[in-house]
């Protein structure tokens, strides 16, 4: 359709107005705080920064398992009222053995060992080997458990890296068990390693009736304060820190302290405990090191309490943020660290700023040159497509990296391909000797379709890529997923407006191509 109303146009103009105030902010400061000022914030190649691939250790969260099974096979067993000579935990092969006390009892016992309930359906098989009744974690059970444990790793992840300030991470899965983190301006990233570092997992145990020696359903655990002391604490966990609601460091005596909080099942658990055994010490357990072991002097039943200890400022805070965060579901290590100064970042930009001010130098100069009047709609086109990229990046204020740069370039590209396409129909039906509106209507019309169909595959193609990509290749998708959008709208209403505009002034009678 050759004809565009008043309303229309001021659309069009008040969409280009917009997005040109939406660039604003990455080219200026805020004149004041309270005003939104939403900027594109440079990737990990452009702004320098570090890289970590961390890993996920899969043997704890097995180890952590079958110590809980062998928990739930002792109690199985005595609540049935039977016994065991033996029960051995197997952590290389995932099996847990229990030798019963006579063959008679073996059918008994295994039907007893067989209620067990499963923490993931199918996670448990059982077997008999030479007098021994064998439960075994299937493979099924502890891929789905890694899977799982690497989602939720992410997300505490993120918590973490939130609570210290740091701007834009990146954080993503890489296979089966590992994580890749990208922190961009952090160049020196020892504090978060040490965070990240940390599985932050508390429990709260009773310590063994003789803490010097670790009898049965008890395990010797250091001291943190590292003086090589130890102390024998029951395995099983009376209050567990994943029922934390609330962690802060404070001030107490002096001193500083961080100060707990639970939620209703954690402060249940914390009053029985607090009130069934006064006078007995209770450990405070962190990543397998006792925090503390302070004498329960009464009923703790406000759900609230305080852990002590030699921290500084820097340490009860860190400390309170991992609890707050919540605790990992196994260690994490780091398999690979780089770090990108700043300088290089710096280089990368120039280098990428170049490369697309040259590319569209070139690009407008070709228009130019090979269709005239109808070539410089098409670079106002470009330029406003340029522009409403930026923009949109800015709303919502995404990260642009190298390979991002790229895909405006690339889009830019593509946009040119349409303008093409529009001005070559054109030239078509000015040959076929149609007069200038209904060339121009004709040649709309007909470049239209091709357009859209070559755009709509481009965009699937590229959200399929965004989703199931990472990283760079997923900022590359989204540069030019964009790019199609702000593309069909340029080139099919802009620079059609423009022409028409041209048209309804001047009537001519030849048309400049």
């Amino acid at each position: 359709m050759m004809y565009y109303s008043r309303i229309r146009m001021l659309g069009v103009v008040g969409i280009c107005l917009i997005s040109a105030l939406l660039c604003l902010p990455n080219f200026f400061n805020a004149p004041t705080s309270s005003l939104p000022w939403r900027q594109v914030h440079l990737g990990l190649d452009l702004r320098g920064g570090s890289y970590l691939l961390l890993k996920l250790d899969t043997q704890t969260l097995q180890h952590d398992r079958l110590q809980s099974l062998e928990g739930e096979a002792r109690q199985a067993l005595l609540s049935a009222h039977l016994g065991y000579s033996n029960i051995q935990r197997n952590d290389k092969n995932g099996t847990i053995e229990i030798t019963p006390r006579a063959n008679s009892e073996r059918a008994d016992e295994r039907a007893a060992l067989e209620k067990l309930t499963p923490a993931i359906p199918g996670e448990l098989a059982f077997s008999e080997e030479n007098g021994r009744i064998i439960i075994s974690l299937t493979q099924e059970s502890v891929r789905a458990r890694a899977k799982e444990a690497v989602t939720r790793s992410i997300e505490i992840v993120r918590r973490r890296i939130d609570s210290t300030g740091a701007i834009d991470p990146s954080i993503a899965r890489e296979g089966e068990d590992r994580i890749v983190l990208e922190l961009p301006g952090i160049s020196d990233p020892q504090r978060i390693k040490a965070l990240l570092g940390t599985t932050a997992r508390m429990t709260f145990h009773l310590v063994s009736a003789d803490p010097t020696h670790a009898g049965p359903g008890s395990t010797m655990l250091p001291l943190a304060e590292g003086n090589g002391g130890q102390l024998a604490v029951q395995d099983h966990i009376d209050v567990d820190g994943a029922n934390l609601a609330d962690a802060a460091a404070t001030m107490s005596e002096g001193r500083w302290v961080v100060s707990l909080k639970f939620d209703n099942k954690g402060a249940d658990d914390f009053a029985r405990i607090t009130t069934e055994n006064v006078g007995k010490p209770f450990a405070i357990v962190l990543d397998g090191r006792i925090i503390t072991s302070p004498v329960i002097n009464g009923p703790i039943t406000a759900g609230q309490g305080i852990i002590t200890g030699n921290f500084s400022a820097r340490s009860a805070s860190d400390l309170a943020l991992l609890l707050r965060a919540g605790a990992l579901p196994a260690p994490l290590t780091v398999v690979e660290q780089r770090s990108i100064g700043p300088s290089l970042g710096i280089a990368s930009i120039h280098a990428g700023v170049v490369s697309l001010a040259v590319g569209f130098g070139l690009v407008v100069l070709f228009m130019l040159f090979f269709y005239a009047r109808f070539g410089l709609y098409a670079d106002i086109a470009l330029f406003a497509n340029l522009v409403m990229i930026l923009a949109i990046l800015s709303l919502f204020e995404a990260t642009l990296t190298l390979p991002g740069m790229a895909g405006i370039l690339l889009t830019l590209g593509m946009a040119v391909d349409a303008n093409i396409l529009i001005n070559e129909r054109i030239r078509e039906e000015v040959s076929a000797g149609r007069k200038p509106l209904q060339a121009l209507q004709s040649g709309f019309e007909r470049a239209t379709n091709t357009i859209v169909d070559s755009n709509a595959t481009a965009f699937l193609a590229h959200v399929m890529l965004f989703v199931f990509g990472t990283g760079a290749v997923r900022n590359f998708a989204l540069t030019i997923t964009i790019g199609i959008v702000t593309t069909l709208f340029t080139t099919l209403v802009l620079s059609r407006m423009l022409i028409v505009r041209w048209y309804a002034h001047t009537r001519p009678q030849k048309l400049p191509v």
